[in-house]
């Protein structure tokens, strides 16, 4: 788990101010990260375009051309001149140095972008759209500088954008880089040290970077049990019975002792699952809205969801209802909801009445999960995207790991499967969401057929492969 910050404007301050490191060395380190990765991945002699700005993000540029000249066929592209005076002491010394300086742009084994860095506010001018259309046409494997040009400062992206296969961003992990409108442009995202270790230049924060190695998977280790020591999951099947049905399965398949699903009718499911009218007496956590329709009556939702003290997962259908959302106000439960971002505008218009649009909720995620964080602080929300977002309390945890594997029908009922089984063994809300949906993209990230062919059964199979993971 990294920590996660919106700017590091604070954190570089405390390198010149704390530490005694200056501008100019923290520009050395950056070049660095950017050489070193470079020379890793690309033998002495090959060719090298830079294409650097007007400021120190440019300035960034025009040291990494300083330190691989001579190894490298190094060029760099300075098409708008410099302004800052440490980008102007750099092209100075670069020049010195004999790096090429052009006018034209080459395709090269590496392309490195290094127009604007972070911060960038203003949309782009034509030309610096016609520079990235010329970058992005070359075939040269392509690094972005701290950040691609054309995302802006909040991660939106712009209508022309740098498409980097690798993102080399500096000092510390920005929050910029993961909204889900520009995963596509941003590639691979590589944090680079400048001068002192993450621990020193980081400061505290309550947002955090999800890895793989976070996982904590409900392996059993205590030997005097029976099924009752792993919790018994009822999960409510609706209208669609498959949504319940794929859920009660993943239930079961990532621990829980027991899971029953509660229907009005006779259904067929998988023989390890047990059907019942009723929540059992010894059920331990409940999940409800998957393929829900209009099923159940406002009384048996009233005794047996909104009375209960059981936690509870709510999804999809139950984000349609005022009833059901009426449990967020609880605040002695453990509660996780799972909205996509259409599924959470209808929840926020009843909740509030103010309408929003998914594309207000898409280029603003980490705005809306604080505001409705701010309003119901004790319950775990959970934000489907590419990059899914859950928070609670003031705490912020971002699952870059998602998959376009996941983008089928059944998919969020596995999550929601997964999130209750949890519960059910007994893990905090946000405990249960944080594991949930690790497993759910890991599950599918190792799922070794073709990227459209796979099914939410195929996720659930590939759950028992996820504790061999851990140990490699």
């Amino acid at each position: 788990m990294q920590k996660l910050f919106s700017s590091c404007y604070e954190l570089d301050q405390k390198c010149y101010e704390k530490y005694g490191l200056t501008e100019d060395i923290l520009m050395e380190h950056a070049a660095r990260g950017m050489a070193e990765y470079i020379q890793y991945h690309f033998e002495k002699g090959s060719s090298v375009m830079i294409v650097s700005g007007v400021g120190n993000n440019g300035a960034d540029g025009i040291v990494l051309a300083r330190q691989l000249e001579g190894a490298y066929r190094v060029r760099l592209a300075v098409p708008f001149g410099v302004k800052s005076p440490m980008a102007e002491r750099q092209l100075q010394r670069a020049e010195a140095l004999g790096v090429s300086i052009v006018k034209e742009l080459y395709d090269s084994d590496v392309i490195v972008d290094a127009l604007f860095g972070a911060g960038l506010s203003r949309e782009l001018n034509k030309e610096t759209q016609y520079i990235l259309h010329q970058l992005n046409s070359f075939k040269g494997h392509k690094i972005a500088c701290d950040i691609p040009t054309g995302v802006g400062e909040n991660g939106n992206l712009m209508p022309m954008a740098f498409h980097a296969d690798v993102t080399l961003t500096m000092g510390a992990y920005k929050e910029s880089l993961y909204l889900d409108e520009s995963k596509d442009v941003i590639g691979k995202i590589i944090r680079v040290d400048l001068g002192v270790s993450s621990k020193k230049y980081e400061a505290n924060s309550r947002s955090f970077l999800l890895e793989e190695g976070d996982l904590k998977l409900p392996i059993r280790t205590r030997k005097n049990s029976h099924k009752g020591t792993f919790g018994h999951a009822a999960v409510f099947c609706g209208e669609k019975e498959g949504a319940g049905i794929i859920a009660g399965m993943a239930s079961v398949s990532f621990g829980t002792g027991l899971t029953t699903l509660v229907v009005h009718e006779k259904i067929n499911p998988p023989a390890y699952l047990m059907h019942a009218t009723v929540v059992p007496d010894n059920a331990s956590a409940l999940a409800i809205g998957m393929g829900l329709g209009g099923y159940f009556e406002s009384e048996f939702l009233q005794n047996h969801v909104i009375h209960s003290h059981l936690p509870v997962v709510l999804d999809a259908d139950a984000f349609l209802s005022r009833e059901l959302l009426s449990i967020l106000e609880q605040k002695d439960r453990e509660i996780v909801i799972t909205p996509h971002p259409k599924e959470f505008t209808v929840m926020w218009k009843i909740l509030t009445g103010e309408v929003l649009s998914v594309e207000e909720v898409q280029s603003r995620r980490f705005e809306m999960v604080r505001m409705f964080n701010a309003k119901y602080p004790h319950v775990t929300l959970l934000l489907k995207g590419a990059n899914m977002l859950i928070v609670q309390e003031e705490q912020l945890y971002v699952n870059p790991l998602g998959s376009t594997k996941l983008s089928k029908g059944g998919s969020g009922d596995v999550l929601s499967g997964l999130i209750v089984s949890l519960l059910a063994q007994g893990y905090t809300a946000i405990e249960a969401a944080i594991n949930a949906s690790m497993a759910l993209v890991m599950a599918a990230t190792h799922y070794r057929g073709a990227s459209y062919a796979m099914l939410p059964t195929d996720i659930i199979e590939n759950l028992s492969s996820l504790e061999g993971l851990q140990q490699v």
